[in-house]
């Protein structure tokens, strides 16, 4: 059974989200925090019971980012995936580079919950099963598959920016490269050629998005991830 702290600063959806996760198999709740120093304090006096927080970023006594920081320095290598509304690309940046294992946007149906969990739940179940030494493919399916950086680049591409058109593909249900652009802080031709990467190294797909005037715009999503909705 993985051990769920649901940290969230609104009592309806703190309740809601601890509910979603009493209706998935093989997860239960052990605590429901609504703030950093509360959600810190509960991981201290328990943390050998959780296995997993899901955390929001905006708290009224601090952020997620600090919290997940707090843990990181003190040695806990607790999964939390980020429960938040917040899209900015440098927050997304900052919650990877410390270590969340997904980063999933407010608001959404039971439906991608439930999803988005049975995957960690196959990981945590897959990590736990292997001991000793992995073999290539075990070591792929533990990081959650081929990673952007294992990746020879492109001349022209840097892998900082890389990362950053990954974090945001991953933040996003899809993105077209004129929404992607302004998200990186690069131009539109220049967001395409990462994406058109990301699609060549089979770590994204590429479709039509119809439903405006005149031709179809192209939409990228990470392979795995939830179709939008």
């Amino acid at each position: 059974m993985i051990r769920v702290l649901v940290v969230d600063d609104d009592a309806l959806t703190l309740e809601l989200h601890a509910a979603y996760v009493a209706r998935i198999e093989g997860f239960t709740v052990v605590g429901e925090c609504a703030g950093a120093r509360a959600a810190l304090a509960a991981i201290a006096a328990n943390g050998d019971g959780i296995d997993l927080v899901l955390l929001d970023v905006n708290l009224p006594d601090g952020s997620g980012i600090d919290v997940l920081r707090r843990l990181r320095a003190h040695g806990d290598d607790i999964d939390v995936i980020a429960v938040t509304s917040v899209r900015e690309v440098e927050t997304v940046r900052r919650m990877s580079t410390l270590g969340v294992v997904q980063y999933l946007l407010k608001p959404f149906p039971f439906a991608v919950f439930r999803e988005r969990l049975e995957g960690y739940r196959a990981r945590h179940e897959q990590r736990t099963a292997l001991a000793g030494a992995a073999s290539q493919a075990e070591i792929d399916a533990l990081v959650g598959g081929t990673a952007s950086g294992s990746v020879a680049l492109p001349k022209g591409l840097a892998s900082e920016t890389l990362q950053a058109v990954t974090a945001a593909l991953r933040a996003h249900a899809e993105l077209s490269a004129s929404e992607a652009a302004p998200l990186v802080g690069v131009s539109r031709v220049t967001a395409r050629r990462y994406l058109e990467h990301l699609v060549e190294a089979r770590i994204a797909t590429r479709s039509p998005r119809y439903g405006t005037p005149g031709r179809p715009e192209t939409a990228y999503r990470l392979i795995g991830s939830a179709p939008p909705r």
